[in-house]
């Protein structure tokens, strides 16, 4: 089931928003100061690829410098990502069909606003 539903993610515009993600990564990563910012957009590109079976839990070892640039990134455009990811998800939370897809934007918001410290597992 997970499979089948990250074939139909990636073709209902799972693709499009990855590359995205991916591009902005790689804008991010011209500049020094940039390259941890890039590294955060990738690990989300790399999330909108292959979401179901995923899940985001965070790292024991989350300090000081983690939380100075989750604030840096929700004020320059973590805040913008994360809306993006709710209308989209409520806009898939009308149909019945759309609920999982829904959902696994949600879950894209909830690390939209907060990348750092975190981890993706494969479950």
């Amino acid at each position: 089931m997970k499979f089948l539903g990250n074939i139909i993610w990636l073709i209902f515009g799972g693709i499009a928003t990855a590359i995205e993600y991916i591009m902005a990564s790689l804008a991010m990563m011209v500049t020094i100061i940039g390259i941890p910012f890039g590294l955060q957009s990738l690990k989300l590109g790399i999330l909108c690829l292959w979401p179901f079976g995923s899940r985001v839990v965070r790292k024991p070892t989350s300090g000081c410098l983690n939380t100075t640039m989750n604030i840096i990134w929700f004020f320059v455009g973590g805040i913008w990502i994360a809306l993006t990811h709710w209308f989209f998800g409520l806009l898939l939370y009308i149909t019945v069909v759309g609920i999982p897809f829904g959902k696994q934007h949600m879950k894209m918001a909830h690390i939209a606003l907060t990348p750092f410290g975190r981890e993706i597992i494969e479950s």
